[in-house]
């Protein structure tokens, strides 16, 4: 026996080290037995320990560990040829006496050409099984970390799985995060001709795939239907399955899934080369699937932002309930589902309807909008439906109604809780046969058009109460968008305030630098009962009777001023003295009215509903009621 590690690669290549010793240390430090001299390699980075006829190697925490057969082992008994990798150095071990070498060998050939045939050739054995398998690891290792694709990435791995493993039948079944079952498979069956066909049924034992998923340990196996192990697995039986090899695809402790090949060619037998290389294989295929899959998110991720980002509005606002209602618009508006859009008044619901427009096919088309609040029930009809000439005193010629004009393009009802029971029922009709006839007509006209309605009422209340039909209530609610009120997105505040600045500023011609911190303290903390549209106006009327290049608490509203500003803004004993006397004088007159409100109102010389809301902004609730 003649223990020793021959050096096949790096930068000790061809040196010979006999393990002689009870221990030999192998790393970076000159002191080691076996000195490397590599970046990559630790201080102490292994020692082979001799036991007897046994030769053990154990890594000591080494950063960049230590490769036995292309395998990661923290301890493990040496084999013969086996192959150690350590850095950039490998290793072979050897173990027996290479009978070349002995003088006896040479003495049947005088020439020195036999000797160093005979050695090679022994030594090229081992090298050549070494550099096959370092060969394909590095041919897959390279070419599937460069697909993009998992059905790809898994064609390609089992493609290259049949080029080094005789195996009949192949396939990946993978698992999603938190569950215990496979969520997808790809199999491959070798076809009889050589040729791999993809998309062929593959048997799999369930059994052994969960197993090996479960314990996260590789399993091999020769003459399975003779093993009493698998005589209860009857899908094993039943295809005459001979030999099996199952191993996990594991990355950080993570196990991802299975890599499953099976054989009933009772020639191809898998071995422990075999079942190595598989192992090496599926821990490189483990970090490519864990990366196509991180990249799939990020790409379907990447579209949903894109998509997100590229839908045509006139809307500000970054909070989490505006992106909502931009995810919304990209997703309804390609479409032409009607859209029935809630919210307080001056939400932006318009604002919302023109953006499903303009991202939809009927961009091109027109855009109609009508505020059904706004005309008689007379003049509401003859604007939705036009009219014939003569129809009625006036009528002196045909005129096309809004529905018309909308043909190929989008229609918006503003305020559509206030139809007229009679224009329901008409626009129940256009809804249902996308046809109407002109007031005083009687041919029907053929409309193609999306309907956009929007109310701030509660039309579901309206339904109950009778002043809404319900059969219309049902076709308009198809797809419903709420907007959110202001003070549901505070985060919004001050970028409205900034835009409306500026927009302001140009329109009324005075130059406004910006808002002071004080009025934009004010601005966050009022309630915004009117939402942008109260917004929007408070701001213009800062612009035009504000006295300084920046807008400041005296220029807003009354009515904002009474809240209470964030406590990291200092409030000015002006404004904080003007509050304090609204209080006194509340508080006074309620009391004096003995805590009636409309007897107070009566004294204060106010509104009842404005000394409500005074009581609300300045938090007297309380203090009014003792």
């Amino acid at each position: 026996m003649n223990p020793r590690f021959v050096a096949v690669a790096g930068p000790l290549t061809g040196a010979v080290f006999p393990l002689t010793e009870a221990e030999t240390v192998i790393g970076r430090e000159a002191s080691n037995r076996i000195p490397i001299t590599d970046i990559s390699v630790s201080r102490r980075h292994c020692v082979i320990k001799r036991e007897a006829e046994q030769f053990k190697l154990s890594d000591v925490d080494s950063l960049n560990g230590t490769f036995v057969n292309d395998v990661p082992v923290k301890e493990r008994l040496l084999k013969e040829g086996d192959r150690i990798r350590i850095g950039d150095t490998l290793f072979l071990f050897l173990l027996e006496e290479d009978d070349a070498l002995q003088p006896a060998s040479l003495q049947f050939d005088d020439t020195h050409v036999m000797h160093t045939a005979t050695v090679r050739l022994r030594l090229e054995d081992a090298l050549y099984l070494m550099a096959r398998d370092l060969s394909a690891l590095m041919k897959i290792s390279t070419t599937i970390n460069s697909l993009r694709s998992m059905d790809a990435l898994q064609h390609r791995l089992l493609e290259l799985i049949f080029e080094v493993v005789p195996a009949e039948h192949g396939a990946v079944l993978l698992v999603e995060e938190g569950q215990e079952d496979f969520a997808t498979h790809f199999g491959w069956e070798r076809g009889a001709g050589g040729a791999e066909q993809v998309g062929q049924p593959v048997r799999v034992s369930r059994t052994i795939a969960r197993q090996v998923l479960q314990e996260g340990v590789a399993l091999l196996s020769n003459d399975v239907s003779e093993s009493e192990a698998f005589r209860a697995t009857t899908s094993l039986i039943a295809s005459q399955t001979r030999s099996l090899l199952c191993v996990p695809l594991q990355i950080f402790e993570k196990v991802l899934g299975v890599i499953y090949l099976d054989t009933r060619d009772p020639k191809a037998r898998f071995d422990e080369d075999h079942l190595q290389l598989l192992t090496a294989i599926a821990n490189i295929a483990a970090a490519a699937i864990e990366n196509v899959r991180h990249l799939e998110w990020l790409e379907g991720e990447n579209r949903r932002l894109h998509t997100e980002i590229k839908i045509e509005h006139n809307m500000v606002g970054e909070s989490r309930r505006m992106h909502d209602v931009y995810q919304f618009i990209a997703r309804v508006a390609p479409t032409d589902s009607t859209v029935l859009i809630g919210g307080e008044s001056g939400t932006g619901k318009e604002l919302a309807a023109h953006a499903i427009h303009l991202n939809s096919p009927r961009a091109g088309k027109a855009f109609v909008a009508i505020n059904c609040a706004a005309l008689t029930e007379t003049l509401l009809e003859s604007e939705l439906f036009g009219h014939e000439r003569g129809a009625f005193t006036g009528a002196v010629v045909q005129k096309k109604g809004k529905l018309e004009v909308a043909d190929g393009g989008s229609i918006f009802l503003d305020e559509v809780a206030e139809l007229a029971p009679t224009l329901q029922a008409k626009l129940l009709r256009v809804l249902q046969e996308r046809e109407f006839e002109r007031v005083g007509g009687t041919r029907s006209i053929k409309v193609n058009i999306r309907l956009i309605a929007a109310t701030n009422k509660d039309l579901e209340e309206r339904v109950k109460d009778g002043s809404f039909r319900q059969d219309l209530y049902y076709r308009l609610n198809v797809v419903r968008l709420m907007m959110p009120p202001l003070r549901e997105r505070r985060e919004d505040i001050s970028l409205l305030a900034s835009y409306f600045t500026a927009k302001c500023s140009q329109k009324c011609k005075r130059k406004v630098s910006g808002i002071s911190a004080e009025a934009r303290a004010y601005l966050m903390s009022y309630d915004w009962p009117g939402n942008v549209r109260e917004l929007e106006n408070a701001i213009e009327r800062a612009v035009v009777l504000g006295s300084s290049d920046f807008i400041r608490p005296e220029d807003l509203p009354e009515a904002v001023l009474e809240g209470e500003p964030s406590t990291d803004v200092a409030v000015t004993k002006y404004h904080e003295a003007i509050k304090q006397a609204k209080k006194q004088l509340i508080l006074k007159a309620v009391e004096e009215a003995h805590g009636n409100y409309t007897e107070a109102a009566k004294l204060l010389g106010v509104h009842p509903n404005y000394l409500h809301r005074l009581i609300r902004n300045l938090n007297l609730r309380a203090a009014v009621k003792k």
